[in-house]
């Protein structure tokens, strides 16, 4: 079941007891830049969230960034908002970080192949380390996307880790089941109202566990893409309601916690 009528997170405004809220955070909660490390969430936005944590069963950000910065910068959300990081790999628990164990073997590859991608990438291209992944970004140089999918799937091949494709990136991570869906998943157990609004491919993972959970009839589930022309078609296709960018999200934030409060 979907619910759209309202708004698009008219569904949680009814059970906010049973109700589950989960955002992605670049291009939903923070604008897309350049250099991810200036990337910022909308002011505003962790404040509305930690408004929701207080109303809903379940808020969370589910973001491929490390656990870290999100728990840096989305510090006004308060320990009301989980915080899961690398796609589910890294959760943020009563202040300290904490890495899926399956994870542990992988950081060494990991560490060896950031340093050999330095060192091979051409200027242009960003190597960005997130200590459990590392990501090729050609968002600056998109004559580098050719080459930068290309090194990322023989260097999967190489190491083991999997290439994950991104807005105008790629990112190798461990081979573990831990994604976006897997992550929603355990988190909304016992809801009867799921939403999550993402922008981009990694997002689909969590539609797909959305879908599961509303396939036996007892979950209302709610997708929301916050798309724009980079996001995926299929994202756009299978939501529920599509926003028009961070911005139009934290309208809708605050409206339900308008129409909570």
């Amino acid at each position: 079941m979907s619910a759209t009528a309202g708004g698009p997170f008219a569904a949680l405004a009814r059970d906010p007891a049973g109700a589950g809220l989960f955002c992605d955070f670049d291009g939903t909660l923070a604008p897309i830049v350049d250099d991810p490390a200036a990337a910022r969430p909308l002011p505003g936005a962790a404040g509305v969230l930690a408004e929701l944590g207080g109303r809903l069963a379940v808020v969370a950000v589910v973001s491929g960034r490390p656990a870290a910065f999100l728990a840096e910068h989305l510090a006004e959300a308060g320990p009301a908002v989980h915080l899961a990081g690398l796609y589910g790999l890294e959760r943020v628990e009563r202040g300290v970080v904490r890495l899926a164990p399956a994870v542990e073997p992988w950081i060494p590859v990991v560490a060896d192949l950031t340093a050999m991608a330095r060192a091979e990438a051409p200027d242009d291209v960003l190597v960005e380390g997130k200590g459990a992944s590392v990501v090729l970004h050609w968002r600056t140089a998109p004559h580098r996307q050719h080459w930068c999918l290309r090194q990322a799937a023989q260097w999967a091949q190489a190491s083991g880790l999997v290439a994950q494709p991104g807005r105008m990136s790629v990112e190798l991570r461990p081979p573990v089941p831990a994604d976006k869906g897997t992550t929603v998943a355990h988190l909304a157990r016992g809801c009867r109202v799921v939403a999550f609004a993402g922008d981009d491919a990694g997002d689909l993972d969590a539609f797909d566990a959305l879908d599961r959970m509303a396939g036996p009839g007892t979950v209302v589930a709610v997708r929301v893409a916050v798309a724009d022309t980079e996001s995926p078609p299929a994202l756009v296709q299978r939501a529920d309601a599509v926003l028009g960018g961070p911005a139009e999200l934290l309208q809708a934030l605050q409206a339900l916690a308008g129409e909570l409060g």
